[in-house]
């Protein structure tokens, strides 16, 4: 008896032991999946990089590595076992080179990732950024030039070709704007702001580019993260600077994260709170704590969540993903989406650092907002009441975009009318520095500015000769240059047409003018004028200004410098106007004569100056 219970107390031994054998031999090993920012640079003024590392289990690795002025200083895992975060410290005089990540196990190296540091170009941290000298161009990748067809569909993604479908993918990509560089040059625009271009793997309406998927990609429709990089540097090549549209508010539900969030306070709320979009709360004296919140964590749509900058690993997150971008394509400029909705103390030390590394770089934030004291307060140098600091130095002028709209497409009144334009200029002090605002007539959310104005060629002309003479750094939405029109009511996709001569059998080419109406190529020409006309002009990149109260429909300013004094002036009435020279001796000062850019013509007499009707003039007093 007692042999039978010692031989079935070893057999149900053996059996328990094999069992855990077995168990521990099945368990899966820890993988490796991904390492984000994939390789860096040395000779950062921040020596700080934080790595998200992402596989199964992998946080029961233990990462190690040993490189010269590489230290790996700690080792952060949350919740989720499938994450690890790095942080390391890259010393001043590390020297650019790779070396091992290894992740071990029970004391043997189980996975391995072979890290890139490289060199920085010589003078990047003192890069130009886009400035009041520039004309933007603005362009919808998906919209502009298939250069490439066999982008157009990816097996792998869901949303496919569809040109007949005002929200699907029309098939512009990245070679397409390369092969029309020519065309933005010879314009005379100098710096290029694309709609996002990173990889967008959602379902349906995918071609604006505003529900990323994944950070650190191209979208494979558009091409791949090295024909960005040719773009910045084909672009460079003529004298384009580049400026990446990013958001940091949200991501989209097809993200790769979804899936498999780090930890719980990845994301803030879910899809079923979505934010009130009332953005005056942000300074509302008043205002109750819980809209402030809902304005800030709730989603900007189901299909966007909304990203949690509380986090420190989101925010290292994002601000090393700007950072990387700036350098790997070159930018000049970023334009980032929705700025008042992420947390507003990530904002400013996002903004902080990278002026810090790049200190004449560019950022202009979009605050869609027609009320100038809202706008201002996220400008560079603002006193707030509140005590919040900004350090973004450019803003998109919503409010000066819908005075242009206003101004050029009601009837003339006590406040209606050209006068829409003096009053939102007169409101100016508000900003710390209104030079550096972004001013436009329409972009890729606003109706077409011809469409708003009535499809008047006249009026397009003289808010044109504004954009271009005006306080600020003017942009262009593409396709605006050849009158193209549509309404909002109609959807976003109808502001958004194919720009014609970008696709294969287009039997109207803007690039070439074939086409075209005699208007449109009339349009195309009086731009490209002005812009190249402005392009050496300091006077109006950084003179100073005096204008006029608008008097019976006739609106003027100076703008002026030491060397220069520019009248323009704007007869925004159906009659011709006489100029009255001596109501504008403060800003003429002296001058008799002048040179009308405009027609090209001497005006040897500003006192029998006559203006037509509806019409600018630029004149260069001597």
């Amino acid at each position: 008896m007692k042999k039978n219970i010692a031989l079935v107390a070893r057999t149900a031994f053996l059996f328990l032991f094999c069992t855990m054998a077995f168990a521990i031999q099945a368990a899966p090993k820890p993988t490796l999946e991904r390492i984000e920012p994939a390789f860096w640079w040395v000779g950062f003024k921040n020596h700080d990089l934080q790595l998200l590392v992402h596989g199964n289990q992998i946080s029961t690795t233990k990462p190690v590595l040993n490189y010269p002025g590489v230290s790996l200083e700690s080792v952060i895992a949350v919740e989720n076992p499938n994450y690890l975060f790095l942080n390391l410290k890259i010393a001043g005089t590390t020297l650019p080179g790779k070396f091992e990540i290894q992740f071990m196990l029970n004391g043997k190296a189980i996975q391995s990732y072979s890290y890139e540091l490289k060199a920085r170009e010589s003078g990047s941290s003192d890069r130009i950024g886009f400035n009041s000298s520039d004309v933007l161009y603005l362009i919808m990748p998906d919209r502009f030039a298939n250069g490439d067809p066999s982008n157009d569909n990816i097996p792998a993604m869901a949303d496919k070709l569809n040109r007949t479908d005002q929200y699907g993918r029309h098939g512009g990509d990245i070679k397409g704007m390369i092969d029309h560089l020519d065309y933005v040059a010879d314009q005379g625009y100098s710096a290029l702001w694309l709609n996002p271009v990173l990889e967008n793997d959602m379902p349906q309406a995918s071609y604006h580019g505003y529900a990323t998927t994944d950070f650190y990609r191209v979208d494979r429709r558009y091409g791949s993260n090295e024909d960005y990089k040719k773009l910045g540097i084909e672009a460079k090549k003529k004298g384009i600077k580049m400026i990446m549209d990013m958001i940091f508010n949200h991501c989209g539900t097809g993200h790769w994260w979804m899936n498999d969030l780090p930890c719980k306070d990845w994301l803030n709320s879910d899809a079923n709170t979505i934010t009130n979009h009332r953005k005056s709360v942000r300074q509302d004296p008043y205002g109750a704590q819980c809209d402030k919140d809902e304005f800030h964590d709730g989603w900007f749509v189901p299909s966007m969540p909304d990203l949690n900058q509380r986090n420190p690993m989101m925010a290292r997150y994002l601000i090393q993903n700007s950072i990387w971008w700036i350098e790997y394509v070159g930018l000049a400029g970023i334009r980032m989406d929705t700025y008042p909705y992420p947390d507003p103390e990530m904002m400013a030390d996002w903004t902080r650092e990278v002026m810090n590394e790049y200190p004449h770089f560019n950022i202009v934030g979009e605050e869609w907002n027609t009320n100038q004291v809202q706008v201002a307060y996220w400008q560079r140098g603002k006193v707030n009441p509140d005590g919040y600091r900004s350090y973004l130095r450019s803003l998109m002028d919503f409010p000066l975009q819908d005075g242009i709209v206003r101004a050029f497409s009601e009837k003339e009144g006590w406040s209606e009318g050209i006068n829409r334009l003096y009053d939102v200029l007169a409101l100016d002090f508000i900003y710390p520095n209104p030079k550096d605002l972004v001013v436009f007539a329409d972009n890729h959310d606003t109706e077409r500015f011809f469409t708003a104005i009535h499809e008047d060629f006249s009026k397009y002309k003289m808010a044109m000769a504004y954009l271009m003479t005006i306080r600020g750094i003017p942009q262009i939405f593409y396709g605006s240059d050849i009158l193209m029109t549509g309404r909002k009511n109609d959807g976003d996709g109808n502001l958004r047409k194919d720009f014609p001569g970008g696709w294969a059998g287009d039997k109207v080419n803007a690039f070439t003018g074939e086409g075209l109406t005699p208007q449109q190529k009339e349009s195309q020409q009086y731009l490209k004028k002005l812009i190249t006309w402005r392009k050496n002009k300091e006077v109006i990149h950084n003179g100073g200004m005096l204008h006029y109260l608008p008097k019976d429909g006739v609106y003027a300013f100076f703008r002026f410098n030491e060397k220069e004094n520019i009248l323009v002036v704007f007869n925004n009435t159906s009659v011709e106007k006489s100029f009255k020279n001596v109501h504008y001796r403060e800003g003429l000062k002296g001058a008799t004569k002048g040179f009308d850019v405009i027609s090209g013509k001497n005006i040897d007499d500003l006192s029998a100056l006559k203006l037509p009707a509806f019409s600018a003039m630029i004149v260069e007093l001597k």
